[in-house]
């Protein structure tokens, strides 16, 4: 029963996300997983939710003793930790949005557009991603940290506070004074990890399923729905590395061929992890 339900959920791979089928219909706020407890507004979160339920324009996702992650623009994900909460203030594709009310969270940028105005609102300031890279933030004592990257912070004077890798800034209004460097070994905690690992395990989404869309017509970068991982992953038009290392293609690239992919350009093993595959150790039950 269950190779079967793969294969016709995997035939339907093409109905939610190939154009020449139907319009992809994941955007900004799409939730993409979760484990242990998670609520949106007063509603608890189960696996059903996902790839189903979004967040509107002032909509609060909220963790209890766990965590989840949700879609941004194409190539973009937003993660929270355990008892935190982010409200979405713009759902759009030119001007994303979101609110962080309490605790934290990182965000991983594969890919962005000069035209994708991408927000974080942290203590009242707004931080801009700039480029492809791995950010996190924090609600007490408000700060943004850009492990990789380049982000800036609007002051209230109306200009910009530009903070680079291996860099962090206090935002407390009003926002001055220089961004400080910060061991980035020191702050790679649970947290951290656990975003590495949901990267590893889009990454191998992504080569489960970009080999299906080899000569589809109408093909075009965007989210696309893997039933094996049960989440979306994104497929673009080149190959790209996620600011993990982890490898994602297109369609017509041969990285994912044989197996395995690629960590930072380089074969890093093939789909089997240890800790019990996808959800095993590290990877929470709760989504499942």
């Amino acid at each position: 029963m269950r190779y079967w339900w793969k294969m016709i959920a995997l035939l339907g791979i093409g109905v939610l996300c190939a154009p020449a089928f139907g319009a992809n219909p994941a955007r900004p706020g799409a939730l993409n997983y979760i484990e242990g407890v998670a609520h949106l507004q007063d509603k608890q979160l189960n696996v059903k939710d996902v790839g189903s339920t979004e967040l509107n324009a002032g909509d609060v996702l909220a963790t209890d003793e766990g965590k989840a992650e949700i879609l941004l623009t194409p190539g973009v994900f937003l993660r929270i930790d355990d008892h935190s909460a982010v409200k979405m203030i713009s759902p759009g594709l030119t001007l994303t949005q979101v609110e962080l009310v309490r605790g934290r969270a990182g965000v991983e940028v594969d890919e962005i557009y000069p035209a994708n105005d991408l927000e974080i609102i942290d203590g009242g300031v707004a931080t801009q991603l700039m480029k492809t890279g791995y950010y996190e933030f924090s609600a007490a004592p408000a700060v943004a940290m850009v492990f990789k990257g380049k982000a800036e912070v609007k002051t209230a004077e109306g200009k910009y506070i530009e903070v680079k890798g291996h860099r962090e800034l206090a935002l407390v209004a009003p926002v001055s004074g220089e961004p400080a460097k910060f061991d980035t070994r020191k702050a790679e905690d649970e947290f951290y990890g656990w975003s590495r690992l949901r990267s590893q395990y889009l990454a191998e989404a992504n080569n489960q399923i970009a080999g299906e869309y080899v000569g589809v017509a109408g093909f075009y970068p965007g989210w696309y729905w893997d039933p094996y991982m049960w989440d979306y992953t994104f497929i673009g038009m080149y190959p790209y590395w996620s600011p993990f290392g982890f490898g994602f293609y297109p369609p017509w690239w041969g990285g994912y061929w044989g197996g395995g992919y690629y960590y930072g350009g380089h074969g890093y093993g093939g789909r089997g992890f240890s800790g019990g595959g996808p959800h095993g150790v590290g990877g929470g039950g709760g989504h499942r």
